[in-house]
């Protein structure tokens, strides 16, 4: 196949629609804001790389909230099952861990990353680093099937401007999180004056801004709270986060974190609930707590009587009055329902991923803008979000292998 496909932006997505195209003999040329390749990629495996869950499909696909419809299929092409078969095939071997969760062998993202970037370089694949897109110079919406019209793409390139022409194109440029990274959302403005419909990029998986008293933040900035279990309209789950001195993030906040957010989005603010000690009930917290403590403070009887001391403490002694402080029937209710006050969401560019993007409904079903006929979008800068646990990679792998088979087929007339 003499076609030639240009590829913005150089993370799973991108490289997934690649390896694809390469393999069928287009010509694919991947062009990269940044120095190197994969940025987000490498940052997210900082801590283990999470390519996947091992929960059955029917509950995976439950995860993509709101946007099921449109990532189910997506999923049926390249989902759980096929990440670890790509794995696999890279020489990777994965294992799942204790939480249901997908790691390569190793644990780090860089080896994964070598051997994809080694293998699409095998396959004729051409990188471009350090190549801004800027926009189209001349856009297309008149192109034919078989790329009878040459996309005119623009980028600031270190010797100065480029221009580019090709026979189709993916756009992978990312949400609008971790901006240092290379994804910055400067996209929007463009597609949209192009005709697409973009929803606002909103923060998700993130953190959010409590109130907090200054000694609270002075003296718990940086603590965990571990197993406490967080409800909020019908979700409830137990967790692990983090006090900052802003307010809250981590695994528990993020699962949590879309419905936070549409709520302070509607009502200007949200309310979570606090369960400080999940595996005891309220009557054996009433009980405890009503046993003589002589000469003791209420901290050392709350320590001593139900093990709640430190941040778990500070808490309560922040949002509890000191009237229902000093009571054991409303202390122990507060124990069990700590109403913890959100004023805000973190910035976008803190999150660990982003919410908003090209509609689909602006897109066939093989990711194909309708106003820019052999202009392709995948991965996050695409209308979905899901929680952390190998959902957010999965999705972006496969969508980059939808568009990637899309621009075949749009190729083949």
């Amino acid at each position: 196949m003499n076609k030639s496909v240009a590829i913005i932006g150089g993370g799973p997505s991108g490289l997934m629609a690649a390896e694809v195209m390469s393999a069928h003999g287009v010509k694919v040329d991947v062009y990269d804001s940044m120095s190197s390749l994969g940025r987000k990629f490498l940052m997210a495996g900082k801590s283990g790389l999470n390519i996947t869950h091992s929960e059955p499909f029917e509950q995976f696909i439950s995860r993509y909230g709101k946007r099921r419809a449109q990532i189910e299929p997506m999923l049926k092409h390249f989902g759980p099952d096929e990440v670890r078969q790509w794995a696999h095939d890279l020489g990777i071997e994965t294992f799942v861990g204790s939480s249901g969760r997908v790691f390569p062998m190793g644990m780090k993202a860089s080896p994964l990353l070598r051997a994809w970037l080694k293998r699409l370089n095998a396959s004729g694949v051409t990188f471009h680093l350090h190549h801004k897109w800027t926009g189209f110079l001349t856009p297309a919406p008149s192109a034919v099937p078989g790329g009878g019209t040459d996309q005119s793409l623009l980028f600031a390139a270190p010797d100065g401007e480029v221009t580019v022409t090709a026979d189709a194109v993916v756009l992978a440029l990312g949400g609008g999180s971790w901006s240092r990274l290379g994804s910055d959302g400067a996209w929007v403005n463009r597609l949209r004056q192009a005709g697409a419909e973009v929803e606002p990029l909103r923060p998700s998986n993130c953190g959010f801004d409590v109130a907090w008293s200054q000694h609270f933040r002075d003296k718990f900035n940086g603590y965990p709270i571990k197993a406490a279990i967080l409800s909020f309209g019908s979700f409830r789950q137990q967790g692990e986060f983090i006090i900052t001195k802003e307010g809250v993030e981590g695994s528990l906040i993020y699962a949590a974190s879309a419905l936070l957010r549409d709520e302070i989005d509607a009502k200007g603010s949200a309310v979570m609930m606090l369960d400080l000690a999940p595996d005891r009930s309220h009557e054996w917290l009433v009980e405890r707590l009503s046993r003589s403590r002589g000469s003791r403070s209420m901290a050392s009887h709350l320590e001593k009587a139900v093990n709640i001391k430190g941040v778990k403490a500070g808490l309560l002694r922040e949002f509890v009055s000191k009237e229902d402080f000093s009571h054991l029937q409303p202390l122990a209710h507060f124990i069990k329902n700590l109403p913890i006050p959100l004023i805000a969401t973190r910035p976008l560019d803190e999150a660990i991923s982003s919410a908003g993007g090209v509609k689909f409904e602006s897109l066939d079903v093989h990711l194909m803008l309708r106003s820019m006929p052999g202009v392709f979008c995948a991965g996050e800068m695409l209308d979905w979000e899901a929680p952390t646990g190998g959902y957010l990679i999965t999705a972006c792998m496969a969508s980059g292998y939808v568009a990637g088979q899309g621009v075949l087929k749009w190729l083949d007339g």
